[in-house]
């Protein structure tokens, strides 16, 4: 019976994870074909040097699209998922990647030529969105995903910021193949689209906690019941205005747990002082589900 019910489970997650992948092929094909193109705008990561070689190809006898290099460009780093990050996380990125492929392909190109500034605003958001809700539901698009994932677990940064640094040398392509005025443009649809990868993907932010509480062994047995976290106590603490006893309870959560976490404290005691600060930087072991 367990067994079924776990099947069901991991076949629902599956389905999901392929709409996932499904889902972010269509938004970089409509910000690829709709908005960067027509404007001369290079994307971020992978989709960005697949377009900037493509362009360098244009009058050689070796012309490529740019869904082809993303393609190849991408398939030495699913070994790197592979060995690094998870057998079923490369499954996904490999559907991820071939999704969007076949959608670039399929999408036709806008003929209307928007404004360089509006190409740049709009694709950012649109790819945005679809690599962050890909990597909510642990998902790679391939490409910077995968080495900003690989980077991220060794040195805790976020990942839109990794995304932003790894795109300078697009940025500089940019300038030389289009003009510098475009490359401003490419840095501006690179920094909204790293904007919204961390809105959207949120399980990388950290949170400092500190909850001031009369009932600790309540508010402990419900933080850690619903969350895999470690929790450090301070006793004997007192509050100044009655005087009364009170207990410190710090802890660390991602950004995505909040709801989760605000949930226990309402159940175990809904009275309780509770400050939640961002963590610039986090050093020493932070618990993280496994990607798969």
């Amino acid at each position: 019976m367990f067994n079924d019910i776990e099947r069901v489970i991991r076949r629902h997650s599956n389905l999901t994870k392929l709409s996932m992948a499904f889902f972010y092929a269509i938004c970089v094909s409509i910000a690829l074909n709709f908005f960067w193109t027509p404007g001369h705008i290079y994307s971020s990561g992978i989709t960005g040097a697949a377009q900037l070689v493509s362009n360098l190809l244009a009058n050689t006898p070796f012309k490529l699209t740019t869904p082809i290099l993303y393609f190849a460009f991408n398939a030495p780093l699913f070994v790197l998922a592979y060995s690094k990050i998870g057998h079923r996380f490369t499954y996904f990125t490999f559907f991820a990647v071939l999704f969007s492929t076949i959608m670039m392909h399929l999408i036709s190109p806008l003929k209307i030529t928007f404004d360089p500034i509006v190409c740049a605003i709009f694709g950012g958001l649109i790819n945005g969105l679809g690599t962050g809700m890909a990597l909510k539901y642990n998902i790679s698009t391939g490409g910077l995903d995968i080495i900003g994932i690989v980077i991220r677990k060794k040195t805790g940064r976020s990942m839109g910021s990794i995304n932003i640094a790894f795109n300078l040398l697009i940025i500089f392509g940019a300038g030389f193949v289009f003009g510098w005025v475009h490359a401003l443009y490419s840095a501006m649809g690179i920094f909204v689209n790293g904007a919204v990868i961390d809105m959207v993907y949120t399980s990388h932010q950290r949170l400092q906690v500190m909850i001031v509480t009369d009932h600790p062994k309540k508010v402990i047995s419900s933080v850690q019941k619903s969350l895999r976290r470690g929790i450090t106590i301070v006793h004997d603490a007192e509050g100044a205005y009655k005087h009364e006893e009170k207990t410190i309870l710090f802890t660390i959560i991602s950004r995505y747990e909040m709801h989760d976490f605000a949930d226990a404290i309402r159940q175990s005691d809904p009275y309780a002082f509770v400050s939640i600060t961002e963590v610039f930087k986090l050093m020493g072991h932070f618990y993280e589900p496994k990607v798969e």
